[in-house]
Formats: C-alpha cells, sequence, structure tokens
C-alpha cells in the first residue's frame, strides 16, 4: 500500500489526466453554489434599490398603527437594523457549522439550511399583505444565518469533493456564484423590472426559489467522500461517493490518501474551536486564516461599493443612468471572478492573492487622491470611476474568492469544520464592522478613509508573502507537512 501512496505523490502527470471535471461533478458544484452561494450574493444587494420604497412602506405602516408619522432618527435607526441584520445573522450563521456540519454531513446541512431561506423568503414578500415592517428586519437575521451557513458549508463540501488538481477552479465556484447574486439583484432591483412601489416584496421573495430546486436536486448526489469515510468510517459509501465524483472505477490512490490523513489525525480527534485555537501544530494556518478573513472584508471592498454610487454622480453620471453603471460594475466583477476559475489552478492562489491586494491598495491610494482633486481638476472624476474599477478587478481575482479555498486547503478533516467556523465568525465580524463604522469614518476623515483601506491592502499582503504558502496541485497531507515545519511539530504518518 506504501507504494501507492508514493506513486500517487510522485507521479503528478498521470494524477492530472485522472482529475478531470465529471458531470456529477461539475452539477453538484453548480446545485450547491445556485442554491446557496447564489442567494447570499443575492441578498448582499437586494435591498440597495428598493432603498426608498421599503423605507416609505416603513412609514405608512407606523403612521397606520399610531396615527402619527414616524420621526426620522427612528427611521434611520429601523433602516439601518435593516441592513445590518444580516451580517449579524451571517455570524449566528457560522457559529453554527462545526455543530452541524459533523452532526448531519456537509449535504445534509446545505439540506437543512434551505428551510432558513425558504421561510425568510416566505416572510419578507408577504409582509407587505401582512402590514408588518418587523418581519422583514427579522427575516433579515434568518437570511443571515443561511448566508452565514452557505458561505461556510459551500466551499467545504466542493473543497473536499474535488481532485487535488481542480480543488482552486472549484473553490472559485462559490464566490462566482455570489457575484452572480449581486448581479442579478442589481438587475432586478432596476426601477423598470422590481425595484419600485409594486415590485419590492416580489424582489425580496424570490430568494427562496433557488433554495426550493438546491432541496429538490440535491438529493440525488453523493455526500463528500471524505466525510463518509475520515469521520463515519464508511470506505464503502465513500468509495461509491468517490467512484460516482471522478468517472472510475479505481479510487484507491484517494481511499488511501484519505487513511493517511485519518491516521496522521488519530492522535488528536476533532478539534473544537477552543481546541483549534490551543493546538500549536495549527497556530500558522489559523493565523493566515483570519488574517486572510480580516483582510477580505476591511480592504473596503463594501466601502467600495457604497461609494460607487457618489463617486459616479460626481463625475457627472446622470443620477437616472446611475444604478446601470452600478449594474455594469457588478457584471465587471462576475467577468473578473469567472476569470479566476480558469487562471487559479495555473498561476497559483499566492500570486492570485497577492497581485489582487496590490491592485486594491494601489487603487485605494489613487483614488483618496482623486476624490480630494475632483472639484479642482476636471478629469479627476473619471480617474476616481478608473479606482473603481481597478479596485473591483483586484478584489474579484484575488481577496474575494481564495480565503475560502484556503481553508478547506489548510486544514485536514478534523479541524476543518472549526476552522470554516472561526473564519466565518471573523468574515461577518468584519463585514458587520465595516458597515457600522463605515459611515462614521467617511463623515469623520472624507475620501481619506481609503487610506485605511490601502494601509490594510498591503499589510495582509505583505503577511501573505511572508508566510503563505503556494497550495496549488497538492493532496491536504504534502500542505500539512508544510505547514508542519513553519509550526515546527512532528507529523504523525501512518506506520505501514
Amino acid at each position: 500500500m506504501k507504494l501507492k501512496g508514493e506513486k500517487q505523490e510522485g507521479s503528478e502527470g498521470s494524477e492530472d489526466a485522472k482529475g478531470k471535471m465529471t458531470l456529477s461533478l461539475a452539477l453538484v458544484a453548480l446545485i450547491s453554489a445556485f442554491g446557496s452561494s447564489f442567494q447570499y450574493g443575492y441578498n448582499v444587494s437586494v435591498i440597495n434599490s428598493p432603498a426608498p420604497y421599503m423605507q416609505d412602506f416603513y412609514n405608512r405602516t407606523y403612521l397606520d398603527r399610531t396615527g402619527v408619522p414616524m420621526d426620522s432618527s427612528f427611521q434611520t435607526l429601523l433602516w439601518s437594523l435593516t441592513v445590518s441584520m444580516f451580517p449579524l445573522g451571517g455570524l449566528f450563521g457560522s457559529l453554527m457549522v462545526w455543530p452541524l456540519v459533523n452532526n448531519c454531513g456537509r449535504k445534509g446541512t446545505l439540506l437543512i439550511n434551505n428551510l432558513f431561506s425558504i421561510a425568510a423568503a416566505i416572510l419578507m414578500g408577504t409582509s407587505e399583505l401582512a402590514k408588518t415592517f418587523e418581519v422583514i428586519i427579522l427575516s433579515r437575521v434568518i437570511m443571515g444565518i443561511f448566508a452565514g451557513l452557505a458561505s461556510n458549508v459551500v466551499p467545504m463540501f466542493l473543497g473536499e469533493m474535488s481532485p487535488k488538481n481542480l480543488r482552486g477552479a472549484i473553490g472559485v465556484v462559490p464566490q462566482l456564484f455570489i457575484t452572480i447574486g449581486i448581479l442579478a439583484a442589481q438587475i432586478l432591483g432596476l426601477n423598470s423590472i422590481l425595484g419600485n412601489a409594486k415590485g419590492w416584496p416580489v424582489l425580496l421573495g424570490l430568494t427562496g426559489i433557488p433554495s426550493l430546486i438546491q432541496l429538490l436536486t440535491l438529493p440525488f448526489f453523493p455526500e463528500s467522500p471524505r466525510y463518509l469515510l475520515i469521520q463515519k468510517g464508511n470506505e464503502e459509501q465513500a468509495r461509491r461517493a468517490l467512484q460516482r465524483l471522478r468517472g472510475w472505477e479505481d479510487v484507491d490512490d484517494e481511499i488511501e490518501e484519505m487513511y493517511q490523513e485519518d491516521q496522521s489525525e488519530k492522535e488528536e480527534g476533532q478539534f473544537s474551536v477552543l481546541s483549534l485555537c490551543t493546538f500549536r501544530g495549527l497556530r500558522w494556518q489559523l493565523i493566515s486564516i483570519i488574517v486572510m478573513m480580516m483582510g477580505q472584508q476591511l480592504s473596503g471592498v463594501n466601502a467600495v461599493f457604497y461609494y460607487a454610487d457618489r463617486i459616479f454622480e460626481s463625475a457627472g453620471v446622470d443620477s437616472s443612468s446611475i444604478q446601470y453603471v452600478t449594474v455594469s460594475i457588478g457584471a465587471i466583477n462576475v467577468v473578473m471572478t469567472l476569470l479566476a476559475v480558469f487562471i487559479v489552478e495555473s498561476l497559483g492562489r499566492r500570486i492570485l492573492l497577492l497581485a489582487g491586494f496590490v491592485l486594491c491598495s494601489a487603487s485605494c491610494a489613487v483614488l483618496t487622491l482623486a476624490l480630494n482633486l475632483q472639484s479642482t481638476v476636471s478629469w479627476m472624476s473619471y480617474l476616481s470611476i478608473a479606482c473603481v474599477i481597478v479596485y473591483i478587478i483586484g478584489h474579484a481575482i484575488g481577496p474575494s474568492p481564495i480565503p475560502a479555498v484556503m481553508i478547506t486547503e489548510m486544514f485536514l478533516q478534523s479541524s476543518r469544520p472549526a476552522a470554516f467556523m472561526v473564519g466565518g465568525s471573523v468574515h461577518w465580524l468584519s463585514n458587520f464592522t465595516v458597515g457600522l463604522v463605515f459611515l462614521y469614518m467617511e463623515a469623520g476623515l472624507g475620501p481619506y478613509s481609503f487610506l485605511i483601506f490601502c494601509a490594510i491592502c498591503l499589510a495582509t499582503m505583505v503577511y501573505i508573502f511572508f508566510i503563505v504558502p503556494e497550495t496549488k496541485n497538492k493532496t491536504f497531507m504534502e500542505i500539512n507537512r508544510i505547514m508542519a515545519k513553519r509550526n515546527k511539530v512532528e507529523i504523525q504518518e501512518s506506520k505501514e
């Protein structure tokens, strides 16, 4: 058996020929990303366009109930709750990742998760008929819980199913669907479609449809083979799942690699979040995912999207056309993430992360300058539009998609759920913080707030350059050995 394992690590060529995209693998990636990640993106941007109509509904409802109009500070509070409950729900969802994926499996968790989305969609869709705005705020929390689970479980599920030479490309697919979800919400949210007084409940309620599709189709696909073998100890089911995903009978090499991984982990058992945080053998992996997740969210991506409308307005774009410009920015985001799917396996993870953060920090620095000189130099407004576009390209090729891929790759089966729980919590906490703090930053610092984002991008880039290894085309065990040297620990190898 040992020879087989050695052959597998040595013969990259034959392994690559084997690890090809099969219909089964492609379908499971598309169904899980469409049913889960798509809705995360959709709900990030769905309330931007219909905001004035929804606020008007809040007002009317309050007036009907009390006989007095809502005062503006209370309305501002209600609206900021509507917006910020989504990332807060995301944090709660992330905290549920570890118990759910260990007890119900990866596929089982995704199926259960659809119930959150369908419930929230029904509540949001009927909120106007029921004349209650509290239900929208509650639904945003429920939708956040759904997104928190989806944003962690889908990359884990797909990463564990993919052959090593396709793990990066398939790992970027969830992020691709997040950007498609954002774009879909922007298009459907146009005033001429559903972003109007009549259409907004339908716009909010549509989010249940992808969940329904996933609920009906995902049961026909296999569970993660690594979960079946390493956590459930069922080699027969794991072998069948692998044969179906790979499209051929001989999956001994991968089964052998899973057994090696299982053997090296027998000493530690299942990691809880607490044991993960205190275990020396995973110290650098843990610090790396925290830095990458914080860098991803604190790099100002949400602020750039938020600022985009005003940047275009000051550049003289007609206010009625601004929503179409926003849609085109969403389209650029989709195209660049799609490009990342195709280049992540040839260029590797590190180069995309480094290049992405360099582009983001450079465009934040130039954007600060352009926004400051806008009133005096006429063409500066066009430079600021260019900066927004460059920033979005940079973020879409590296900082957005790659950190979730890296969590899958840097941790083994026993510690991966806890790692996703930590990474997800950092992601949503940072997202919530930016949403909360950015308005104050903008009021106090104006355009100079982008210098803070520039510094965060640079710091993250420096850390990645010195610490994060390239994981392209390596088995989970090979990556574990690289990190063990950095953590200065010995690995338990299989004693055959």
